[in-house]
């Protein structure tokens, strides 16, 4: 296959890794032939380019702040994306062949954009869904239900979903939901979608430079929240549980990304002279593997009003390195279901407090992680190999000749 890949987001390699690196390195060593289209936030990037990254083109294109920015310049810069990203694909890549165009979503606005690239290449379209908006900004109250802006981000939701061929979800959850809440489109269409990771070999550390360098004490389980910090993460739920567990001497909280409502923790660790407790910037890639090797309990946590099954990614990470997980999330997410499968952690739900925090206080002195950790890492193996992915497209659109 000939792949044209239109990404929100592909990070150098020497930046890091994601669902999405992973899955275009696993295409083109497949054989596939895969170009990748990115819209690149302008404090990274002062004019669009196109080199080879991970052994395969990637053209990226300039466009406007999406992560980490307000609601206003997000929003406008995803009303820009569509009309910018089809000006620089036509550009630098409109005399080139192409047998799939592969995206995702969020954002929803990228519809007309896929809808040109189909017509431009004449091919078909796979959608990788992997969240559901608006309805995830009503849960959150950032919109009203049959509101103007809602009224908007539905149309253009809706005609995204009837531009493309197929629709991926990452979960049977996610799966019904879109199907109950689209009666009209062809179920047939839709299916599952997992998100799934390139694995690595090394799962154990014997060594702990970086809680050296942070000074984290040797003897601590340490609790690893990696990743965007943002409303959906539910951020008030994790300020509440340092301050619970801030005489927990055998309990330490590592928090590593960026966000809007990452202040919150910093916040919160500076009022209640919380020792115990510690908020990283992003971390180079090496780094962040590393620092997940010597934690001992992955964190994921989600808003509790959400009516959408989410399906974090992040978890894939922390089942690469063998570490449990405890998970405080909305009651309507099959993640629950996966766990208590895989054996691999513990679920509570996220509207509850102080269950989250007996849960993490029982955790820390439970003589099963290392067990749990170990399962994890094998129903990884089995069930989010990157190469499942492959195989999907490959039984759609055709295996490398």
């Amino acid at each position: 296959m000939r792949v044209l890949y239109i990404a929100t987001s592909f990070p150098e390699p020497t930046k890091g890794a994601t669902i999405y690196t992973d899955l275009a390195e696993a295409l083109n060593e497949a054989g596939h032939e895969i170009t990748v289209a990115v819209s690149e936030q302008a404090r990274n990037k002062q004019r669009t380019e196109m080199k080879k990254e991970r052994g395969f083109d990637v053209l990226r294109i300039v466009t406007g702040n999406y992560y980490d920015v307000g609601y206003i310049e997000k929003g406008i810069t995803t009303l820009k994306i569509p009309v910018i990203m089809r000006r620089g694909i036509k550009k630098y890549l409109g005399d080139r062949a192409f047998d799939l165009i592969l995206f995702e979503a969020p954002p929803v606005t990228n519809a007309g954009l896929v809808a040109w690239a189909k017509k431009q290449f004449d091919c078909p379209s796979y959608l990788m869904l992997k969240d559901i908006f608006p309805q995830n900004a009503v849960d959150l109250s950032i919109m009203k239900r049959n509101g103007l802006l809602f009224r908007y981000f539905r149309a253009k939701e809706k005609k995204l979903l009837k531009t493309t061929d197929y629709i991926g979800c990452m979960s049977s959850a996610n799966k019904r939901y879109v199907i109950e809440h689209n009666s009209w489109l062809n179920s047939e269409n839709v299916e599952i979608f997992p998100n799934t990771k390139k694995l690595t070999e090394s799962i154990n550390s014997n060594i702990f430079p970086m809680r050296e360098r942070y000074r984290i004490p040797k003897e601590a389980c340490v609790f690893l929240f990696g990743g965007n910090m943002g409303r959906p993460q539910y951020i008030d739920l994790l300020c509440e549980v340092i301050k619970e567990c801030k005489d927990e001497k055998e309990m330490y909280f590592l928090f590593v990304g960026r966000g809007t409502d990452r202040p919150k923790l910093e916040k919160t660790i500076i009022e209640y002279d919380i020792n115990n407790a510690l908020v990283v910037e992003n971390l180079p890639r090496t780094e962040y593997e590393q620092i997940t090797k010597e934690c001992d309990i992955g964190v994921i946590v989600l808003d509790p009003r959400f009516t959408i099954p989410n399906y974090p990614s992040r978890i894939l990470a922390y089942m690469e390195y063998a570490k449990p997980v405890i998970a405080a999330t909305d009651k309507v997410t099959d993640l629950k279901e996966m766990i208590e499968k895989a054996n691999c952690g513990e679920w509570v739900w996220s509207g509850d407090v102080q269950s989250v925090i007996n849960k993490a206080k029982e955790m820390a002195k439970s003589e099963n992680l290392y067990e749990m950790g170990d399962n994890g890492r094998k129903y990884l193996e089995s069930e989010f190999n990157v190469n499942r992915s492959v195989e999907i497209l490959e039984n759609h659109f055709g295996k490398a000749r």
